[in-house]
């Protein structure tokens, strides 16, 4: 009987402590460059910037140590030469970023965290004067806040920015010599959040 008890008073805490360990995001975010290059010759490349729809899955530890993937849809970012854009060229990436998050659980409805992780740069394709972009890796930070509405259960609203330090690898038509390009975006997100 007691052997019982044991079993049903542990399964009872296992699925206790499985609630709420997942939470799905669904944001819009702004991709804004903060890097560029001096290339001999050409003068100064840069990215621009670009709006992305960007979904991630968090996990839960407890209430304040967290792991969230960020995941998005192929992102653009048309080429700029001295300001100016070059005309049918840009290049294309998928960002997966995983950071690592400590969540400043509180009694109020906002929950601030901040998280430092790993990023990439997956090349998806490149137009133009752009002949050949390698992938690329690096670092990643974020900051934020979750608010949730008192008369929400499991649903909020988020907003976060992250930091990624990105310079992959360009080759030019015409060209052998290869330079990096910084990249280094900020990358700003508004959505909504739902915990499982």
């Amino acid at each position: 009987m007691l052997k019982k008890l044991a079993l049903i008073t542990l399964m009872g805490m296992s699925a206790s402590a499985m609630a709420g360990q997942w939470q799905v995001k669904v944001g819009g975010s702004v991709v804004d460059p903060t890097g560029s290059t001096n290339v001999d010759g050409l003068g100064k490349v840069e990215a621009d910037y670009q709006y992305a729809f960007t979904p991630s899955v968090e996990y839960f530890f407890n209430d304040n140590f967290s792991t969230e993937l960020l995941l998005a849809a192929p992102i653009k970012h048309d080429i700029k030469l001295d300001g100016e854009d070059i005309p049918g060229t840009s290049i294309k990436q998928l960002p997966p970023t995983l950071t690592f998050k400590y969540n400043f659980a509180n009694s109020s409805q906002f929950t601030p965290y901040v998280g430092v992780g790993a990023t990439a740069f997956l090349v998806w394709g490149e137009k133009g004067v752009v002949d050949k972009v390698k992938n690329d890796v690096g670092y990643a930070a974020q900051i934020g806040v979750n608010f949730q509405p008192a008369d929400a259960k499991n649903w909020g609203v988020f907003f976060d920015a992250r930091y990624a330090d990105l310079d992959p690898k360009v080759r030019l038509v015409g060209s052998t010599d290869e330079f990096k390009l910084k990249i280094d975006p900020m990358v700003y997100t508004l959505g909504y959040s739902y915990k499982f």
